[in-house]
């Protein structure tokens, strides 16, 4: 199926973030965003501006993916069902504004535990804060060498 770049954010919002309310909505449609637009790194070479090749990169988001682990992923974006919230942040997204406070961050995870790594993945990311149940990661200098 062809979604445009305004559904399958939508769609990624709602599938990685929908019952974060509107902070972590905003927050994971910021970090798609900062991905698309990285001055250097891995997502500059990979996405080359794109919203489509950043959300659709393998191995960066399970909502993304019909399977993991070789079995069927029900929670992936093809299955969700955006709402008008939904469409509105990836439009706030898209227009080039971003949650205050959420730095360049590149990546973020639920840990399923109180508290988040001091570096993910690996050593390029460094913990910048957490809003909900995700923890959120700012670039390190590594981070320009991938």
């Amino acid at each position: 199926m062809a979604y445009s770049d305004r559904e399958l954010l939508a769609r990624l919002i709602e599938c990685e973030a929908g019952g974060e309310g509107e902070r972590g909505m905003k927050a994971v449609a910021s970090v798609v965003m900062n991905r698309v637009n990285a001055a250097g790194g891995e997502y500059a070479r990979v996405g080359q501006g794109s919203i489509r090749r950043i959300i659709m990169q393998p191995g960066q988001f399970v909502c993304a993916s019909e399977t993991e682990r070789g079995a069927y992923n029900p929670q992936n974006i093809y299955n969700m069902r955006p709402t008008d919230t939904h469409y509105s942040i990836a439009d706030w997204a898209i227009a080039g504004n971003r949650l205050m406070g959420l730095g360049e961050a590149l990546w973020f995870f639920n840990p399923f535990s109180d508290t988040c790594r001091g570096n993910f993945p690996s050593g390029v990311g460094v913990f910048l804060t957490r809003i909900g149940n995700h923890c959120f990661y700012d670039p390190t200098d590594a981070y320009y060498d991938t």
